[in-house]
């Protein structure tokens, strides 16, 4: 696995082009400016690997564009130390970048090939989330609460035991929405039994399928 100069300058363009898209939290672009995002995808799609744009991963899954995974992580305000559920590991670089910015991931995937593939993946290039095989729809109630929960694939709404995971005044963000069109939601618990939604833009993503296979 190289991780060479050329890699390395795209991926400073990379950063740039996320740059003049809004994003200006510093540890999200040195994270992006850090992680080799070619070893993430198959050896047929590397020249494609540091364009700002999505693409297949197997299982009819995908790596997210590099802006969604930026907006997406903007949007957690995360703090370091932060324990973080994410719901939908697929390639794991969503994980990767909450890794370089101190949190605690926990992080869990429903294909169970695609779990096989990014569980061994990860450590060969330094990175140990905690990784599960599950329905994302039921998160882990048994490490909860999470400070933050990041969900990324499209729910046609937000599952009542997500919710239930969030701390008192965490941060979920989910996209929410069907016919492949989801707007972005962030929630925040106020109380034991409320919470504060808020929209953003539109994005699309795979969907969130519940049941394990």
């Amino acid at each position: 696995m190289t991780d060479n100069y050329k890699h390395k300058g795209l991926r400073k363009k990379l950063v740039e082009v996320v740059k003049t898209k809004g994003i200006v939290d510093e540890r999200i672009l040195t994270a992006i400016d850090k992680i080799p995002r070619h070893l993430f995808m198959d050896s047929s799609f590397l020249e494609f690997a540091y364009q700002d744009k999505a693409f297949p991963i197997g299982e009819g899954q995908t790596i997210s564009q590099p802006y969604t995974v930026a907006y997406q992580t903007d949007l957690l305000q995360l703090k370091k130390g932060d324990k973080v559920l994410e719901v939908g590991t697929g390639s794991g670089y969503q994980a990767c970048v909450l890794l370089e910015m101190g949190a605690k991931v926990f992080t869990i995937e429903r294909q169970r090939l695609l779990f096989q593939r990014t569980k061994v993946f990860l450590p060969t290039i330094g990175y140990h989330p905690r990784m599960f095989y599950g329905d994302g729809y039921e998160g882990l109630p048994n490490y909860a609460p999470f400070d933050k929960i990041i969900v990324t694939a499209g729910a046609p709404f937000v599952p009542e035991a997500l919710k239930l995971q969030l701390k008192f005044h965490g941060i979920m963000v989910i996209p929410v929405g069907k016919d492949g069109i989801q707007t972005m939601t962030t929630l925040v618990r106020t109380s034991e039994s409320t919470w504060e939604t808020k929209e953003h833009d539109t994005f699309r993503f795979v969907p969130l399928l519940n049941d394990k296979t």
